[in-house]
């Protein structure tokens, strides 16, 4: 399925929410819709919040089947997340919870407006910027979780759509 196409698909299928996360002992409104996806063992638990996932939709299915053929890495969910505009974002983190391992393999797959990807070292502060476009993939494996952080920053300048979906491995807890 072309990129134009499956992005149409996804944000008028997929189960998009609004959600509140706890960060810093606070609970904070999420600046972008959400849901996860995957097998069902895949229950993951991340700043306060605990998501059982949805199964697998075809489409979703089809994706992870290529991607795992193309990283040679087997993945059993996916966060995806739509951006609507520039005003939303995702904070500077590491995917570094324990049901993902020491060092998770996360595909990373852009679909709709180009967006800047940041990355921080989280000891020599050097910043690496990515600005990742429509059909883009992204592969964060190794030890990049131990020494960088990654963000989606906000924006002022006009952005339309952006969905993002990322495929991850989850540990049986």
């Amino acid at each position: 399925m072309a990129a134009d196409q499956l992005f149409s698909v996804l944000a008028s299928s997929l189960a998009w929410q609004e959600e509140r996360l706890f960060i810093y002992g606070k609970w904070h409104k999420v600046p972008r819709l959400m849901c996860w996806y995957g097998d069902k063992a895949a229950y993951y638990r991340y700043s306060g919040v605990n998501h059982q996932p949805l199964p697998w939709t075809d489409e979703l299915q089809a994706i992870r089947e290529k991607l795992e053929q193309h990283c040679q890495h087997n993945f059993n969910s996916v966060l995806a997340n739509l951006y609507r505009d520039g005003r939303d974002s995702m904070g500077c983190h590491a995917d570094d919870e324990k049901e993902l391992g020491p060092n998770p393999v996360i595909a990373s797959l852009s679909l709709g407006d180009e967006r800047l990807f940041k990355l921080h070292h989280k000891t020599s502060k050097q910043t690496v910027n990515i600005n990742l476009a429509h059909g883009d993939l992204l592969l964060m494996g190794g030890s990049l979780q131990h020494h960088w952080l990654h963000s989606i920053p906000k924006t002022k300048k006009p952005k339309s759509p952006r969905i993002n979906l990322t495929f991850r491995k989850i540990l049986p807890g």
